[in-house]
């Protein structure tokens, strides 16, 4: 992931367009960034007298979790014959709505899933 642009950087266009009269284009081109971002940071250090950059990223929380997870783990170890799509479909049916491939990261993430052998076909 790239990094924002130098706290310095932006604090020279924007006082190059306040104190010294440029245009967001004319600062742009003096620096060498694009218009945009000279017109970006303007607009932010005007509405938020700063113009260091927000947040990048995040943690994002696991739709998967509290009761939903608790029964899930509980479902896929007493019974395990279970399918992805089927898990998707009880889960629905218990009210949170998520996506195969959400099921799948639970699965795998808690080494829930059972890999087939020749000689007993569940390992």
């Amino acid at each position: 992931m790239p990094r924002p642009y130098s706290m310095d950087l932006r604090a020279r266009v924007v006082r190059a367009v306040e104190n010294e009269g440029l245009s967001r284009r004319q600062a742009a081109e003096r620096f060498g960034i694009a218009p945009s971002t000279a017109v970006h940071w303007l607009r932010r250090y005007r509405e938020k007298g700063s113009v260091a950059p927000g947040q990048m990223g995040g943690h994002r929380p696991k739709k998967i979790a509290g009761a939903h997870r608790s029964w899930l783990l509980a479902r896929c170890r007493e019974e395990k014959g279970f399918t992805l799509v089927g898990l998707v479909r009880e889960l629905a049916e218990r009210g949170l709505e998520v996506d195969y491939r959400t099921v799948w990261s639970f699965v795998h993430e808690e080494k829930l899933s059972f890999k087939k052998n020749r000689r007993r076909q569940r390992a």
